[in-house]
């Protein structure tokens, strides 16, 4: 790592889903909006929408997008640790179950049901939609 990059660990309750030493720039999508993150960045503690975490090393070309479920994101001296109670790297998607899960949940969704349940599947269907989106870019 050198003082123009940030090391990038991303968390789940299974253990270590992603680890990068040499990010330039990570953009995470906080309650509070959308928040880029480049080394030595003022030290951050922020909470996570279910969204996109996109990792971009430009020295070396790479650009890594996970799929997050919410959670929180906590920087400082230079290291970047995002938690989260799923993370999954876009290469690792499996689109089509995440289509069925989609329809699944507007499928619960057009059901009359109870206040529980229609939130359980707004969750979900946002957790699908966003699974899809970094999976595709669409």
């Amino acid at each position: 790592m050198n003082e123009h990059s940030l090391h990038v660990k991303v968390v789940t309750p299974n253990g270590v889903v992603f680890d990068y030493e040499t990010a330039t720039l990570v953009v995470l999508s906080t309650t509070g909006g959308e928040v880029g993150v480049m080394a030595n960045h003022a030290p951050i503690i922020s909470a996570l929408k279910v969204s996109e975490v996109k990792i971009v090393d430009e020295a070396n070309g790479v650009e890594e997008r996970l799929a997050v479920s919410g959670g929180f994101a906590e920087f400082s001296s230079n290291v970047l640790t995002v938690v989260s109670d799923a993370a999954e790297r876009a290469a690792d998607i499996d689109v089509t179950r995440a289509e069925s899960a989609k329809e699944r949940a507007e499928r619960r969704l057009a059901e009359e049901s109870s206040v529980r349940d229609v939130e359980r599947a707004q969750v979900a269907l946002l957790r699908a939609v966003n699974r899809i989106h970094v999976a595709t870019g669409k």
